[in-house]
């Protein structure tokens, strides 16, 4: 089993910045991936960036390329999400994944989400 725990969410202003945290406790070795996705109210949960956990491999979406930046801290158990250049269209609930498998933003049916933390973004 393992759990995802999200942190590092918060309101700033547009074109600030936040660094998101997922704390990953547990082990389970059939997981190959991890990332980041968000869902804004009344829309689909969008995938935002992952991370392949054995050679670093990234992808993104194309509205945070250039902006967002995933990282993973092995050592730590540790997924990262920096954020810049926020914009208002980037307000979401965002959530930490772990997953089996992973095709570009597209994860498995299964593996682990987090709880989620909230990043506002004002104009």
């Amino acid at each position: 089993q393992v759990q995802l725990v999200e942190s590092g969410g918060g309101s700033v202003q547009a074109g600030g910045s936040l660094r998101l945290s997922c704390a990953a406790s547990g082990y389970d070795r059939s997981m190959s991936c991890m990332g980041w996705f968000r869902q804004a109210p009344g829309k689909e949960r969008e995938g935002v960036a992952i991370i392949y956990i054995r050679d670093g491999r990234t992808f993104y979406a194309d509205s945070v390329k250039g902006r967002f930046a995933v990282s993973q801290d092995k050592s730590k158990n540790t997924l990262y999400l920096q954020m810049n250049s926020l914009k208002p269209e980037d307000t979401a609930m965002y959530y930490c994944t772990k997953a089996s498998f992973c095709a570009g933003l597209v994860r498995g049916a299964d593996g682990y989400w987090g709880q989620g933390t909230q990043v506002t973004v004002s104009s």
